[in-house]
């Protein structure tokens, strides 16, 4: 304690005492001798230290040796005293969300369903949609679920009575179509690809959309001899059904480009429009091929400029002479025993139903579910055949409580006391940690048997969930939403500033990401290669945005690194897309970015009246922005904000706004130089990189907290930093690999443990 003491007088107790209290902080309202008393304010300490934003530059500093050795001595009498009394709080009462449910859907039906159209976006806290304090209910939703139950259900067995209805399916005007598109056939270019659901054998029309100008005139209408009379190729299940051959010259008042009927049989097919490619050979020479979003079409048509048609939008009607519902995937997935009778039928039918609750509830059937479920068939049965009767059981299933939230039960104990969930509620969590679904046979079963309570059995069923496919949920749900990812398809840069920024762009850019994680994820290798990485996953468009040769097509492959600046997630066109405006960098919101996501650090709140940066107008000097934030930085009401977070932003400036290399900005050599808050020297996105590994285990702890909060579904606090810092100090230990954090989170007591809250808590 005196040593820390002494930390204190030399180093904080000037600025923060209760006389001047910079930052609203005294440490004479905290008494070194009883930190337990104020976990909270202690844990702020300690962040401020360890980060070097305390003390601040200019005031007198310690070496890093005496700042870490200072945060580690509040950090172990924090632990001591959180050890005899755990933090176990748990999520309140937690419903599936839209990519749980869509994933528990298919695992029990054999049915990829879309929900965009048939439940609301689910809500976010602190970047996560899996958080039980957003996913509430309202008769609003209930009401979204009985109606996507009922479509689910009909999907999923069919309908023998379905009449012609027109599906429609639109095409992002951000999309470029240029090349081929991921999902469509070979040998040909831009379209869309979708799974489609059709309701039963029958014929089925399908009719195309193009893009036009203002005046109604087709993008691409200028196009040269070679190109004319291009044809829309519609397919299904990568087999030709049907194509259209297309008119430039039609204006868009005139066109109907629609097929004649198509026998199709029921059932999930993977569905295509798209243009069938032709070789442009040399006309390139004549016209300039227009190659990003139409977001202005008319630009189409300028002089000597053009592009290829694109498709709009395009619709399935039908069906026509339905002919009844032949063999499908989830038909076979539902259907696991046919009866040959009426006395068969009950039978057969508590099997279905025995299976599908298995797992859609996530556990053993009791007799009560059986009883209710068998009723609900029975009265689909009077009514129509064996099929609708399970189809009115699905429906049932797929609406019950035990399905769309995850219930953890509570044994009947007062309030406060700390107990181990049950085995089949561990489970439950486990799964849809790693596979954002409910858990397979295998884990109920261990559950059931109560197997789970063994570390040696649980660690085997995480490392085998590891492995699984399934586990790529974790870099495309949780990698995705930690590092803000999740909205590049809704970021629009400028399309005369950046041309060739496409919707195929930004998603190529997300699963650069997504398949960096997931590698390392998949090797169990230390998870600071997220910073360090040498190499990366490309396609064609990512390669040509990066100035990389020899890659073609949409598979994405390995390559090596050879630029530092490019190494780990730094230099990641997402990331700095992401972190940018629609016309130009954001060293502001980059800087924020990495104190906020990769070091957890946030910079202190603006104050209420931010003003704008300066922009530059007509007749007046283009200012590098740079040279705009010296600017701005003069006003004292912006300055102590900006001093922290613009050097770390000016030193990535080198990359633009969509993330290519650049040397200038606005005529003017870029000077990627600076000082961090701590006085730490940048130069550049590689010295930004080692600022980050010098301070890698804020980072580490960082990454771990956020796993902990997707884990559990609810948002950590001050409360699970010693379980944070015990899971990283276990990791620590065996190098810092992946398994070994996802491995100290399961065994922690955040996951296996729940307070009783009180005698009306949800059960």
């Amino acid at each position: 304690v005196e040593s820390q003491r002494a930390f204190i007088d030399s180093y904080c107790s000037g600025c923060h005492n209760s006389r001047q209290a910079s930052g609203g902080f005294s440490w004479d309202a905290l008494d070194v001798a009883q930190l337990e008393k104020n976990p909270e304010l202690v844990e702020k300490v300690i962040r401020k230290v360890r980060s070097g934003m305390m003390p601040p530059a200019g005031a007198p500093h310690p070496d890093a040796g005496k700042r870490k050795a200072f945060a580690s001595a509040l950090e172990n009498r924090v632990d001591a005293a959180a050890a005899a009394h755990p933090y176990t709080g748990a999520p309140d009462l937690h419903r599936l969300n839209r990519t749980e449910y869509r994933n528990a859907v298919g695992e029990m039906l054999g049915l990829d369903v879309d929900l965009s159209d048939l439940l609301p976006p689910d809500s976010t806290t602190n970047g996560f949609d899996n958080m039980s304090e957003a996913l509430t209910i309202t008769p609003a939703l209930m009401s979204a679920y009985i109606r996507a139950a009922e479509k689910i259900s009909r999907d999923a067995l069919g309908d023998p009575d379905a009449t012609p209805t027109t599906v429609q399916f639109k095409v992002s005007r951000l999309l470029n179509q240029m090349r081929h598109v991921d999902g469509t056939p070979f040998g040909t270019r831009g379209g869309t690809s979708v799974l489609h659901t059709f309701p039963a054998d029958g014929e089925y029309s399908f009719k195309a959309i193009l893009y036009y100008d203002y005046p109604g005139e087709q993008v691409g209408m200028l196009l040269p001899a070679q190109l004319q009379g291009q044809e829309i190729e519609i397919s299904v299940d990568g087999a030709r059904a049907a194509t259209i051959a297309i008119d430039s010259q039609v204006k868009e008042s005139e066109a109907n480009y629609a097929t004649p009927p198509v026998k199709v049989s029921a059932g999930q097919h993977r569905l295509a429009a798209t243009f069938v490619a032709k070789f442009d050979g040399p006309v390139q020479d004549q016209y300039r091929m227009i190659e990003q979003t139409l977001l202005d079409t008319t630009i189409t048509s300028s002089t000597n400029i053009t592009a290829l048609p694109h498709l709009q939008s395009f619709s399935v009607t039908g069906p026509f002479k339905a002919s009844g519902i032949s063999e499908s995937a989830s038909r076979r997935k539902i259907l696991t025993c046919r009866p040959a009778s009426a006395g068969e039928e009950p039978g057969c039918a508590t099997k279905i139903i025995s299976e599908l609750a298995r797992k859609a509830f996530r556990r053993p059937v009791t007799s009560e579910d059986l009883e209710s479920l068998t009723s609900y068939f029975e009265a689909g049965r009077k009514s129509g055949s064996f099929d609708a009767g399970v189809r009115t059981a699905i429906q049932a299933i797929l609406v019950k409580p035990e399905f769309i939230f995850r219930f953890e039960e509570e044994p009947n104990a007062p309030a406060g006391t700390v107990y181990r969930i049950g085995d089949l509620e561990l489970a439950s969590r486990l799964s849809y940690f790693l596979w954002s679904t409910g858990p397979d046979d295998e884990l109920i079963s261990a559950a059931a048997a109560g197997k789970l309570k063994d570390p040696v059995v649980l660690e085997q069923q995480v490392r085998r969930m590891l492995s699984d496919p399934k586990s790529e949920a974790l870099s495309r749900n949780f990698a995705g939403q930690w590092l803000r990812l999740a909205g590049l398809h809704q970021v629009f840069p400028e399309a005369l500033l950046f041309p060739n920024f496409t919707l195929n762009l930004a998603q190529s850019m997300r699963r650069e990401v997504e398949l960096l994680f997931d590698n390392i994820m998949r090797s169990d290798r230390s998870v600071l290669e997220l910073l360090t990485a040498d190499y990366t996953f490309v396609d064609e468009p990512l390669a040509r945005h990066y100035g990389i040769k020899g890659i073609t097509g949409t598979q994405f492959k390995r390559v090596q690194v050879t630029d530092p600046n490019r190494f780990g997630l730094l230099g990641k066109a997402g990331v700095l897309t992401m972190t940018s405006l629609a016309n130009r960098t954001s060293p502001v919101q980059r800087g924020k970015y990495l104190l906020e996501v990769l070091l957890g650090t946030p910079p202190p709140p603006p104050p209420p009246v931010v003003p704008k940066l300066k922009e530059s107008v007509d007749n007046e000097k283009v200012l590098s922005v740079r040279e705009r934030l010296v600017a701005h930085r003069a006003n004292p009401a912006c300055n102590s904000c900006h001093r922290i977070m613009d050097p770390i932003g000016l030193s990535l400036e080198n990359f633009d706004a969509v993330g290519a290399w650049r040397r200038n900005d606005a005529g003017v050599p870029i000077d990627p130089s600076g000082e961090l808050f701590d006085g730490t020297k940048l130069d550049g996105p590689a010295g930004v990189r080692q600022a980050v590994l010098d301070r890698s285990e804020l980072f580490l702890g960082t990454f771990t907290q956020n796993l902990l909060a997707y884990s559990v579904g609810r948002v950590s606090d001050y409360r699970d930093m010693p379980a944070i810092r015990a899971i990283q100090r276990e990791a620590a230990a065996h190098n810092n690999r992946f398994s070994s954090f996802i491995v100290g989170i399961v065994k922690s007591p955040p996951f296996q443990m729940r307070t009783v809250r009180s005698a009306t808590s949800v059960r």
